[in-house]
C-alpha cells in the first residue's frame, strides 16, 4: 500500500496550491479519502474528506468556502485545491486512506504560506 503526496511548496499569502495523493495497493474507489494536516507543535488535525460512491465531501471549519477536495477513481487520486491561503494554513499535510478499521498514511507534503 502507498500514499504518495505531490504538490507542496511555498505560497504567498492568498495564493493557491493544489496538492496530489496517488494510491495504490489497495481498492480507492471504496475507501474514504481525506487530507489532514499538522503544524509546527500541534497535533494532527482532519482538513477534509471525500466519501466513496458518490463523493460527500465534509470540511473543517477552518477551511470551508476555500479548499476543495476532489477525487478521480480511474487514476486513483485525491485532490485538494486549496485557495485564498493564509500564513496559519502552513503544515504538514498527510493524505489519509480508511475503509472501517483500515487506515493508510502517505508520508505528507509541507506547506508554507509566507511573505
Amino acid at each position: 500500500v502507498q500514499l504518495v503526496e505531490s504538490g507542496g511548496g511555498l505560497v504567498q499569502p492568498g495564493g493557491s496550491l493544489r496538492l496530489s495523493c496517488v494510491a495504490s495497493g489497495f481498492t480507492f474507489s471504496s475507501y474514504v479519502m481525506s487530507w489532514y494536516r499538522q503544524a509546527p507543535g500541534k497535533g494532527r488535525d482532519v482538513v477534509a474528506s471525500i466519501f466513496p460512491f458518490g463523493g460527500t465531501t465534509n470540511y473543517a471549519d477552518s477551511v470551508k468556502g476555500r479548499f476543495t477536495i476532489s477525487r478521480d477513481n480511474a487514476k486513483k487520486t485525491v485532490y485538494l485545491q486549496m485557495n485564498s491561503l493564509k500564513p496559519d494554513d502552513t503544515a504538514v499535510y498527510y493524505c489519509n486512506a480508511q475503509y472501517v478499521d483500515l487506515r493508510y498514511w502517505g508520508k505528507g507534503t509541507l506547506v508554507t504560506v509566507s511573505a
